[in-house]
């Protein structure tokens, strides 16, 4: 089962701690399911960690692009697991473990146009803890499974579900969808996700309790 880390602080200690001891270049996955606040933890963590040495890395840039969605018929269920181009997405993470010398780019997905722009994003040569923030990091299906093994450590954030909703629909209305439309997509494509992001939970190493 997994530790518990009882809140944002005390995941911030532990990563405090380890950089105080490694000597190379560690990943740590961030999982939870929509609107669960892996964007908060990460962020607060690169807010209170050396920036120079700790920089966040989110799945997100790795989204098919909305024309390639259509092609496939997915476009209703963007940010299911066979939305993904997750063999691009284990390739960067096995730069990130190999190439430490060189700076690495890697695409950001952009929410007021709902697409990826490349080479948005770059880790550099210094930084010691990546932190990979993303929804199917222990998923198990779909070539999601090389993801895990590329990871040091998963940890998965635990949220009320109720303010997970609330945040969730608020999110998709500020970047533009009705607050009908918002509910409608979170209570159903953004659910069936989450009930499948849910599966993976056990498998975390820590499970980090944040408001």
């Amino acid at each position: 089962m997994p530790i518990s880390l009882p809140s944002k602080e005390a995941a911030l200690d532990r990563v405090q701690t380890q950089l105080s001891l490694m000597d190379q270049r560690k990943i740590i996955g961030v999982i939870g399911k929509p609107g669960g606040g892996k964007s908060t933890l990460s962020a607060y963590l690169q807010a209170n960690l050396p920036p120079d040495l700790v920089t966040v890395v989110p799945m997100d840039g790795y989204h098919l692009s909305n024309s390639i969605l259509a092609q496939l018929g997915r476009s209703d269920r963007k940010g299911a697991p066979d939305t993904f181009d997750v063999a691009g997405f284990a390739s960067l993470l096995k730069r990130i473990r190999s190439e430490i010398k060189n700076t690495i780019y890697y695409p950001i997905f952009d929410r007021s146009i709902e697409e990826s722009i490349a080479g948005q994003g770059e880790v550099r040569p210094a930084v010691k803890v990546v932190i990979v923030e993303g929804n199917y990091l222990l998923f198990n299906q779909m070539g999601w499974e090389t993801v895990a093994g590329l990871l040091d450590e998963s940890w998965f954030v635990e949220v009320d579900d109720d303010k997970r909703l609330d945040r969730l629909v608020k999110r998709h209305v500020q970047f533009g969808r009705s607050p009908e439309a918002a509910d409608a997509w979170a209570r159903g494509t953004d659910e069936r996700n989450a009930q499948l992001i849910a599966q993976t939970r056990d498998l975390a190493d820590y499970l980090v309790h944040i408001d």
